[in-house]
């Protein structure tokens, strides 16, 4: 058979590719400005193109749908069949033996993941199109299938209706409450909100407020041992969502496992903008925020350096303040000797799931958005996040809510996770364009910070980076790259779980995940550091201490929480925390 060569993208010329990029950037603008129906199009388009490819994969299909109607044949007589397509490992919503013990069952649950599969498969292996584009096709049509699962409804889910007739109809006048309370709150919650109040039984470690400025509270902890090192340790939380994920209850909070640690502990508290912030910049976060906080803490403590601590985008605040700071004032009067960065991300070429929601035309849309309200709501936000995982983040409470009545089991994380804050317009716009489009923060002096182009490799100081081997928010090959950009000495550690729980991760007994730790240098890749790790059992967070405290000084007496320039505006978690 001939060999057909088929037109592809990158036989035009390169004008007319710019000038059809723009076009196609400007409709899905208008038309699809999330970009759902342009890349199944374009996916559709491809396959169309190359003929050969699309019989191989109806041929493929064929045969599955005969290995499918043989299997059906066989249950339907009451004979036994393997399984033609099992779910994925982490697909539970036909884990229960209804799925598989009864053959009619068994044949709809198998239709439904052959089916899936393969459009899935077909999707992924798309010719013609670019790697990005298949990812963002197979996305959105995964979240349609996802949508339209047989255990979404309940003439199709055989544990609902079993559920109903156990308890005569009870499940279902639960359900009915659950969806009228979930539409009168406007999201599908996760846990009771009135399970949990911020500051009775989240985020009580006992602390003070310190310093309040328009952009953040600075809390100063109480020390719990009479005796910490001279060194302070500030952390930089993010501003998606509120610092108490770091504070939760005493047997889950980091901030009490440093204190009890005899560590000297401040942490931002940000505030949550209104429209009135809608002009405050990426730039006033480090100047007005973590520059203060630095600040403040040598202050207090009498250091004349601070150990620094940042998660998520908090991490990449950090990154960028200290590559910053070490222009500014130089190694000796740089205010911070080490930096810890959790689930963080400098380099954003590859910035996992989250990648399908951001391209120039959608950019271009959002900030057109955020420019008529002044900010990002959170809700949007969340939102967006929780369909990265819509399975067990959105349709996993649609069934368990509403088609079987239960109530959520009240779950601090996820009571947190509901308690989303707003995107300053200006910042975030900016934050997107800079960070995640042109990804000029691992680039040498590409980024323009407080008036000065800042390089990574300028920090100098000791790194500590953690990253968690199933965060989809910030893949951990992705985080690793952070030791490729710095300069100074850097320990990496990878642990089990993803973006919260790799990160949240008290020593608990029996162990429940594990970790691995190496020295990395800007020459490893993240399989070669993989490699040559040493794998542990439990948390990481005694080696971090081992890390850490050797550059913590000598111990002195614990001192005083607030002082005369800094006296005690209220008590933790502060007043910034509870603004909705």
């Amino acid at each position: 058979m001939t060999n057909v060569k088929y037109p592809q993208p990158s036989d035009l010329p390169a004008a007319l590719r710019d000038a059809l990029r723009k076009i196609n950037s400007r409709a899905e603008a208008h038309v699809d400005p999330i970009g759902i129906a342009t890349p199944l199009l374009h996916a559709q388009m491809a396959w169309l193109a190359h003929p050969q490819e699309l019989g191989e994969a109806i041929a493929d299909f064929s045969m599955k749908m005969w290995n499918l109607q043989v299997h059906s044949w066989l249950r339907a007589l009451g004979q036994p069949s393997p399984d033609v397509e099992k779910p994925h490992p982490d697909d539970a919503r036909f884990t229960d033996p209804m799925w598989t013990d009864f053959a009619t069952w068994d044949i709809v649950k198998e239709w439904y993941l052959t089916f899936t599969h393969h459009a899935q498969n077909m999707l992924y292996e798309t010719p013609g199109l670019a790697n990005k584009e298949r990812r963002r096709a197979a996305f959105w049509w995964r979240k349609s299938l996802n949508a339209l699962a047989p255990t979404n409804f309940f003439w199709t889910n055989p544990v609902a209706q079993r559920k109903a007739l156990e308890t005569r109809g009870e499940s279902l006048i639960r359900g009915m409450r659950n969806f009228l309370a979930d539409l009168e709150a406007g999201n599908v919650r996760l846990t009771n909100p009135n399970d949990f109040h911020v500051g009775k039984n989240l985020a009580i470690t006992p602390g003070k407020v310190v310093f309040r400025n328009r952009m953040l509270e600075v809390i100063h902890y109480v020390p719990t041992q009479a005796r910490v090192h001279t060194m302070p340790v500030v952390i930089v939380t993010p501003w998606i969502n509120k610092f108490y994920i770091l504070d939760l209850t005493p047997k889950k909070s980091m901030i009490k496992y440093l204190l009890d640690q005899g560590l000297d502990v401040y942490i931002t508290s940000w505030k949550n903008p209104t429209d009135e912030y809608r002009g405050v910049t990426f730039d006033d976060y480090l100047l007005e925020g973590i520059d203060r906080i630095v600040q403040i803490a040598r202050e207090l403590s009498g250091a004349d350096k601070v150990n620094a601590v940042g998660y998520c985008i908090g991490g990449a605040a950090l990154a960028t303040y200290m590559a910053w700071a070490n222009l500014r004032w130089g190694e000796q009067n740089m205010p911070v000797a080490s930096a810890t960065f959790l689930a963080t991300l400098v380099d954003y070429h590859h910035p996992g799931d989250i990648e399908v929601f951001l391209d120039p035309g959608t950019v271009d849309w959002l900030i057109r958005s955020m420019e008529e309200k002044g900010y990002l709501d959170g809700s949007e936000m969340a939102a967006s996040f929780r369909l990265l995982r819509s399975n067990s983040l959105i349709w996993h409470y649609v069934v368990h809510g509403y088609l079987y009545g239960e109530t959520p089991p009240p779950f601090d994380v996820l009571y947190w996770n509901m308690d989303t804050t707003r995107m300053p317009a200006v910042m975030h716009g900016w934050y997107l364009r800079e960070f995640y489009l042109e990804n000029k923060l691992i680039r040498p002096d590409a980024l323009n910070v407080a008036g000065k182009p800042i390089s990574l490799e300028r920090i100098i100081q000791p790194v500590y980076a953690v990253a968690a081997e199933d965060d989809h928010i910030a893949p951990w090959r992705q985080a690793f790259r952070i030791a490729n950009a710095v300069e100074g000495d850097k320990r990496f550690v990878l642990s089990s779980s993803g973006h919260i729980f790799g990160i949240v991760n008290p020593v608990v007994q029996p162990p429940k995940r594990e970790f691995r730790t190496g020295s990395a240098s800007r020459l490893d890749t993240p399989e070669s550091w993989k490699g040559k790790a040493t794998e542990h059992v439990g948390s990481w967070w005694p080696d971090w201490m081992d890390w850490l405290k050797p550059m913590s000084g000598t111990l002195r007496l614990a001192p005083k929480v607030d002082s005369k320039d800094y006296p005690a505006l209220g008590d933790a978690p502060g007043t910034y925390v509870l603004e909705p």
